[in-house]
């Protein structure tokens, strides 16, 4: 470690904390590894491009952020002065397009088994690509030690205004730069036990996760470690009624589809008690500048909800968003700590699922910011520690998305959890009045069987009868 070039020094958040801990403990596993990539067209600026990010990682002390944690009590993270921007390029103008997507694919893959040694100066990692004369592949590789989702577009975001900037010759955006040691300073001042009652009353009952065992195919265990992601979209007429259902009254979009996914994991489990992680945002408001920080501000805390049957869907909805309300004011406890005040053993996991929400589209913000260029988004891999991630797509058309463990599920069974998402919110739409157990998980196929069995079984009563 330079010291001459060290700006800073600050302990990590307790998420911090938690994912260095996944990153030592099984490298090989690449958690917590996002890459970013898009196809660029058009007359790019090869040195703005450049000056631009490089102009960013000065401003902003994540990006010129390492970690250090050997031979000392806790973990350190190490902010320095210059860093020079990780921006590698390459030219493929003279490789046939079929084998640049085989070299690209195999590009991709290296980067991700790559990852980052998470002792050196920046853990972001840029690779530009070059197609053709006029187009070009971008790779924007981090790590979830650094930047979160919200953060990863705003970091987007200033980027593309200071390349429109530099390409016409302007002033770069004026706006200071973020210290993510602001919050750090913030969170070490909070009185966690002030969110002890809650939490408390909140899991009280609560003695192991709601594991998905039954959904499991047991002859994958013996594969090697791997994650894959299924995707579908509802149409934009289903997407439109949703957020139609939510305005009326007063819902989110995001309750609808957490509501939906407990209703899932009840139906699954069997159990009336259900609980799931949830990825959300906690920005605190009273740090001045919050909303404009770039770091990893997120934490993944547990929801606890009952679904009963009997319960209708609008007033259950209403409540549980209430509860996830409160809930934001304690968003700031750390995991570790929420478990060692519940039923659940130490050394259990709280939870077999998360579900995260997304508001950060990154493809978007390089759309309407990169004015000069036109962009389609190419790919998007990440990874965590839990064996099933939900994702929200917020959009024209809703996406939900699953991001799973082989070991554990197959394409079948995730394909199939995604189709009675989407039925269930279809139905969420049609029937918004009914009770929680009215509500249908069949496909249109699946209940005209279901209807021909139960007239049949009808006629064969009624025929027995007769005999």
């Amino acid at each position: 470690m330079k010291t001459d070039n060290i700006q800073d020094i600050y302990e990590l958040s307790p998420l911090q904390k938690g994912i260095l801990f996944h990153g030592l403990y099984a490298p090989e596993l690449g958690l917590y590894f996002f890459q970013f990539s898009h196809t660029l067209y058009g007359n790019l600026n090869v040195a703005a491009f450049e000056q631009a990010w490089q102009k960013v990682v000065d401003r902003h002390t994540v990006l010129r952020t390492g970690f250090y944690w050997e031979e000392i009590d806790k973990p350190l993270q190490v902010v320095y002065k210059n860093v020079k921007v990780p921006l590698e390029q390459q030219d493929w103008r003279t490789i046939d397009p079929i084998e640049q997507q085989k070299r690209l694919k195999s590009f991709l893959d290296s980067d991700r088994q790559r990852g980052f040694d998470f002792s050196q100066e920046s853990l972001i990692r840029l690779t530009l690509i070059r197609l053709t004369n006029d187009s070009y592949e971008f790779i924007f590789s981090k790590h979830h030690l650094i930047l979160d989702g919200w953060s990863s577009s705003m970091v987007i975001k200033d980027f593309a205004q200071h390349y429109e900037a530099f390409c016409q010759s302007k002033d770069a955006p004026s706006e200071p730069g973020s210290s993510f040691g602001n919050y750090i300073n913030w969170l070490q001042k909070q009185d966690i036990s002030q969110s002890e009652d809650f939490w408390r009353q909140a899991l009280r009952g609560v003695k192991a996760p709601t594991a998905l065992n039954n959904l499991y195919v047991d002859d994958l265990s013996t594969q090697e470690e791997k994650y894959d992601e299924e995707v579908i979209y509802l149409s934009e007429a289903t997407t439109s009624a949703l957020q139609s259902l939510a305005k009326q009254h007063r819902l989110t979009l995001n309750t609808l589809v957490q509501g939906a996914w407990a209703i899932l994991l009840s139906y699954y489990t069997g159990e009336k008690n259900v609980v799931y992680g949830c990825t959300l945002s906690a920005r605190p408001l009273e740090l001045t500048d919050a909303e404009s920080m770039i770091g990893t501000f997120v934490n993944t805390l547990p929801v606890s909800v009952k679904v009963d049957g009997e319960k209708f869907l609008l007033p259950w909805l209403r409540d549980f968003q209430a509860h996830q309300v409160e809930m934001r004011q304690y968003d700031y406890t750390p995991l570790t700590q929420i478990q060692a005040w519940s039923e659940i053993r130490r050394g259990v996991p709280m939870f077999d699922s998360i579900l995260v929400f997304e508001n950060y589209p990154v493809a978007q913000v390089l759309q309407e910011e990169l004015g000069s260029l036109e962009l389609q988004q190419s790919g998007y891999f990440y990874k965590t520690n839990y064996p099933l991630t939900v994702v929200g797509l917020p959009g024209l058309k809703l996406g939900l998305g699953i991001n799973y463990d082989f070991r554990r599920f197959d394409n079948h069974t995730i394909n199939g959890i995604l189709e009675h998402f989407r039925i269930l919110l279809q139905n969420m739409v049609a029937n918004p009045e009914v009770r929680l157990q009215d509500l249908s998980l069949l496909t249109t196929e699946e209940q005209q069987i279901a209807l021909i069995l139960e007239k049949s079984a009808m006629f064969d009563f009624e025929f027995a009868n007769c005999n």
